[in-house]
């Protein structure tokens, strides 16, 4: 175990070309921190294109030299599609991303964040970092999701402006029947678990479903809030076995790191419990409603606290709120890469289903895409995005929002009028399948410029790996439809 006295250096290593002084304050805490509590093991993660978390586990007498110095990992973390394939030719001297980028499978660097640290409450003496990642030389990759949303927040931090966002996340439990572990399946995209239900559905909100799921439920919110997450309300939410958590507004960069520690915690301790928690958005068994992941927003003046969403006593929307909408509303449909990145996420844009299906917003209208809840007075007045899906990546999804948002703001852009019958209309849709989504994202002159060329590119490339994989497998639906008609 590292001496509470341990002392990192601040003038080498990796920390020394990133952090500045109170980051090393930090570090020192937490090693003061392992040592006091008894940690013996800290899991050093970096959320990956996809959300996922991938790492190593590094001993308590090795995390002072991971502070220092970082850690390696193989550079083809980044360079997976959802299969966990590798899906760049990295073997050759350029595998797509510039000559010698990524080849070779040689390392990144991921450096703790200490600010970051946490204890597990599932997992005996074990602390838990997410980690920004650097190339080997230490110098910034342009790959890093975190660092996406950093500058996106930074954008704003310039003009004394900060991102505040409250997060409504659905998702599925279920029971396990067979985990599906023989030897069989052991290879890439392996049988996924047999599993039955915990409630049944169509239920919304009743006592009896919530007292059904109580025990899973209250080891969820527990650990919550032992991480220090900002439960607000547990819901039984409308499909089979349906769940939902509601969190506290929260500042951007607090939210997304949150959401990838959220989604870590509900599937490993669902899992110790024999249970299997999915944020798939539309899960294939019978009567399944999909999940979506409701984004609320607003903007604060850093010096005053302002909502700079908050109309004036004689404003039906504040002008920055206004232009916000009608941001979010213009880049939606090639955004949805970022907000909606599966397959199976497209399939939840069904209307009647409180879902969105088209790029429209309204007043406190729960089938438009955006639901607007602003109100003179209301020091909590939002925008709150229903087009997201759980299983999104957190960073790219709020960044998304700040850039899109942002656009509005400088363009001074005017939204169309809110709608009332959100499925009824001829608003546009919202892109049918994620290859249409990934072909608007493509040739987007805003996203490039947002995000660059060069991540853009690394993106769909990953997208249309997933893309294409999909349309070469024959379907159930095919199977039924054709084998015996022709």
């Amino acid at each position: 175990m590292p001496s509470s006295s341990a002392i990192l250096d601040r003038s080498k290593g990796l920390a020394a070309q990133h952090w500045k002084a109170t980051q090393f304050d930090a570090a020192e805490d937490v090693l003061r921190r392992i040592t006091d509590h008894g940690i013996e093991a800290i899991r050093i993660v970096f959320a990956d294109q996809h959300g996922v978390t991938r790492g190593k586990t590094v001993m308590s007498s090795a995390l002072c030299s991971a502070l220092q110095n970082g850690l390696g990992a193989p550079s083809t973390l980044l360079l997976k599609d959802s299969s966990h394939a590798t899906v760049f030719p990295v073997w050759q001297q350029d595998a797509g991303l510039g000559k010698g980028v990524l080849t070779g499978a040689a390392d990144i660097l991921m450096l703790p964040d200490p600010g970051t640290f946490k204890t597990l409450p599932w997992a005996d003496k074990t602390g838990w970092m997410l980690a920004d990642i650097y190339q080997a030389d230490g110098q910034e990759t342009g790959l890093s999701t975190r660092r996406i949303l950093k500058d996106a927040l930074g954008l704003l931090a310039a003009r004394g402006q900060n991102f505040i966002t409250g997060l409504e996340v659905e998702f599925t439990i279920l029971e396990v029947t067979d985990p599906k572990r023989d030897h069989a399946s052991g290879d890439f995209n392996h049988a996924p678990p047999e599993t039955r239900l915990l409630s049944h559905g169509y239920q919304h909100l009743t006592e009896d479903r919530i007292d059904r799921l109580d025990d899973i439920l209250t080891q969820l919110r527990r650990h919550a809030q032992a991480l220090g997450m900002p439960v607000r309300s547990v819901e039984a939410e409308f499909g089979p076995s349906q769940v939902e958590f509601v969190f506290d507004p929260l500042p951007g960069l607090q939210a997304a790191d949150m959401m990838t520690l959220f989604r870590n915690m509900v599937k490993q301790v669902c899992a110790r419990q024999g249970l299997h928690a999915t944020f798939m958005s539309r899960p294939a068994f019978k009567n399944a409603m999909g999940s979506g992941w409701h984004l609320h927003q607003s903007l604060v003046d850093m010096a005053t606290g302002a909502n700079l969403f908050q109309p004036a006593p004689d404003q039906a929307l504040a002008p920055t709120a206004s232009s916000w909408i009608a941001g979010l509303l213009a880049h939606a449909n090639a955004g949805c890469v970022l907000s909606t990145p599966t397959v199976n996420g497209y399939k939840r844009y069904q209307p009647f289903a409180l879902a969105p299906d088209r790029i429209q917003w309204g007043r406190d209208n729960r089938g438009a895409m955006l639901r607007v809840l602003c109100k003179p007075g209301d020091t909590a007045s939002r925008i709150e995005n229903r087009v997201g899906e759980p299983a999104a990546n957190p960073y790219l999804y709020i960044a998304s929002q700040i850039l899109a948002g942002l656009d509005g703001v400088d363009r001074a852009l005017i939204p169309p009028a809110p709608v009332e019958q959100p499925y009824a209309d001829d608003a546009d849709l919202l892109p049918r399948d994620l290859g249409s989504a990934l072909q608007v994202f493509e040739t987007s002159d805003f996203w490039r410029q947002a995000l660059g060329d060069g991540f853009v590119d690394y993106l769909a490339h990953i997208k249309r790996a997933e893309w294409q994989r999909f349309l070469a497998t024959v379907s159930e639906w095919e199977q039924r439809e054709y084998f015996s008609t022709f």
